[in-house]
């Protein structure tokens, strides 16, 4: 919904003006993810030792990932470029061509979002498209990444087992946003602004990575808690207050964001029975992350904008979903099926402890 007001018409959804460029629906839709994704996570954490849980992350990951990268590069841009030209000649083998895409993800460069043998720009250049990334929404991958590390050296230093250390934490991470210490002005794209540049992550923003940080410790802090916070609807109703004070008038990075978070958890636990009957059919939440963004570039590259936003939503839906059903069911649900492989030499090297624990006792 956040996407089809830049990729279609060139501006920001309605949320962006109406809260002083404080946030807009997919930024709030991030940060609503980063909080179900630290409650979800922890248990994991805790439950698993260090390189298991790595594993784990890693198989909901990168398989669905790559995949994606593929089928963007190989597939859908070799389409929309001979829609274009009439011809292939010349998309494979230029400087920014599919190799290029598909091998940038992980490089000090931006993301792998970027543009693909110059479709979008040539999009650009037809008025249809107004963002040059085919895939823009992976700027949030790697913050992700560095929030499962967080998780995962919590868990390593035993803090997941410590009731107060997490809202300690987060506590002090909220504290270093409020003080200006990570602070960058709330127009400055996700790739602006001072950080640093990581293995594997790329270029990470300071002012970024502090409040999805924090939006995760939150989401933490809520699992290791659970039984103390209530689910009351009188503090749903004071949160979805301050959500929507915040949000027009300010403050929404000092006390919106925490009430998001409670307004969510608490809709969880509010749910109608029925809805909980919608986990068997899959987990097609990442496929839509992964597809979304490109399948909406491609909508408005072949003037899917005449349809009006409404229509132009419904397509997007619609081919999005079928491919993150598609992603779910044939290569990210069996991919989770690895979760209990063990490398053969560390089998070895187990069975051997487990038999000489067997001979000492």
């Amino acid at each position: 919904m956040s996407h089809v007001y830049p990729l279609g018409w060139g501006r920001q959804d309605p949320l962006w003006s109406w809260s002083g460029q404080q946030t807009d629906l997919g930024k709030s839709a991030v940060l609503g993810f980063f909080a179900i994704s630290g409650f979800v996570i922890t248990g994991s954490a805790r439950r698993l030792g260090t390189l298991r849980f790595v594993w784990h992350r890693a198989l909901r990951i990168v398989p669905g990932l790559w995949v994606s990268l593929l089928l963007s590069a190989a597939v859908l841009m070799p389409v929309l470029y001979r829609w274009q030209h009439g011809t292939l000649t010349g998309f494979w083998d230029r400087s920014d061509g599919p190799l290029s895409y598909v091998t940038s993800l992980g490089s000090s460069s931006p993301t792998a979002g970027w543009d693909v043998s110059g479709v979008i720009a040539t999009g650009i250049r037809a008025g249809t498209n107004f963002d040059g990334s085919l895939n823009g929404a992976l700027w949030s991958l790697k913050y992700e990444l560095l929030c499962y590390l967080l998780a995962a050296l919590l868990a390593l230093a035993g803090l997941l087992r410590r009731p107060a250390a997490v809202p300690a934490l987060a506590l002090a991470l909220w504290v270093l946003i409020l003080s200006g210490a990570t602070d960058l002005p709330p127009d400055v794209p996700p790739a602006g602004g001072p950080g640093a540049t990581l293995p594997l992550l790329g270029r990470l923003t300071w002012h970024l990575a502090a409040v999805l940080a924090f939006t995760f410790l939150l989401g933490t802090a809520c699992r290791l808690h659970a039984e103390r916070i209530p689910v009351d609807d009188r503090l749903a109703l004071a949160s979805a207050v301050a959500l929507a004070a915040t949000l027009r008038w300010g403050g929404f990075g000092a006390l919106g964001q925490p009430a998001l978070v409670y307004l969510l958890f608490w809709a969880a636990a509010r749910l109608p029975r029925w809805c909980r009957r919608l986990d068997g059919i899959g987990d097609y939440s990442y496929g839509v992350y992964i597809y979304g963004f490109p399948v909406e570039q491609a909508l408005a590259l072949v003037g899917c904008a005449a349809y009006g936003r409404p229509g132009f939503l419904a397509c997007a839906l619609t081919v999005t979903g079928v491919l993150a059903a598609l992603s779910w069911h044939l290569v990210e649900e069996p991919a989770t099926r690895l979760r209990g492989w063990t490398p053969r030499p560390l089998r070895r090297s187990a069975d051997r402890d487990g038999s000489a624990a067997r001979i000492t006792s």
